[in-house]
């Protein structure tokens, strides 16, 4: 008699997983079970929502300790030198302000707009914040261009150096911000008030930005 071979039955995965790879039924991310990454029986691992909001706590603060670098610089630098020339600032930095802060109103209402599950409302909030973010980065483009015009540059004077220091790096996280809002822009249509550890955490990154900001204009503008 030949040898006979069984086969054991196909099984499906369980819903939210793909053969190991992450799911659909996710949080805000689209990852795993609600929690985060998530792999099969046996095998997977999970990263809760907490996770997300501790990380991007810690990595806040080395942004603060960055600035705080940078704030101890300018008072040293300032304190000690005999050519320190305040830099006038341009007027279309305190309508920047207004705008930047306008974002974090505009997602935070969005933010509200998901707790209650009203998906159009959420998406049109969304569009909002990216666009006044976009709006933020154009104008401090365009400050620029005007400081430029007149003749200010980065090595002119060390107040204009500082003040091209804290905004370069300013605009460069929030880059990153922007490009957190492209991506829930782009994955906005699976959204629901279950599935929202990656607005929230962008919220915590963008709110942060615009206090930033107004921290460093302050500091731009004090005399002391």
């Amino acid at each position: 008699m030949g040898s006979t071979t069984l086969t054991p039955p196909k099984t499906k995965p369980p819903r939210g997983t793909r053969l190991g790879k992450p799911g659909r039924s996710g949080d805000g991310f689209g990852w795993g079970d609600g929690h985060g990454f998530s792999g099969g029986p046996g095998g997977g691992w999970s990263v809760p929502a907490r996770a997300y909001r501790t990380g991007m706590w810690l990595a806040l603060g080395a942004i603060v300790m960055l600035f705080a670098a940078f704030t101890s610089a300018l008072v040293v630098r300032r304190g000690i030198s005999n050519d320190w020339v305040p830099t006038a600032l341009p007027r279309i930095l305190y309508l920047n302000t207004v705008i930047l802060a306008a974002s974090s109103l505009t997602l935070e209402l969005g933010r509200r707009a998901l707790t209650a599950d009203l998906a159009t409302q959420f998406s049109r909030w969304l569009y909002a914040t990216a666009g006044l973010g976009i709006a933020f980065v154009a104008g401090q483009l365009t400050a620029w261009h005007q400081l430029a015009a007149r003749g200010v540059y980065l090595a002119t004077n060390p107040s204009s150096s500082f003040f091209y220091l804290l905004t370069a790096a300013h605009g460069v996280h929030l880059l990153g911000g922007i490009a957190a809002l492209a991506y829930l822009c782009w994955r906005v249509a699976g959204f629901n008030s279950s599935r929202r550890t990656a607005v929230d955490v962008t919220a915590i990154y963008w709110h942060f930005m615009t206090g930033l900001w107004v921290y460093i204009l302050v500091l731009l503008t004090a005399r002391f």
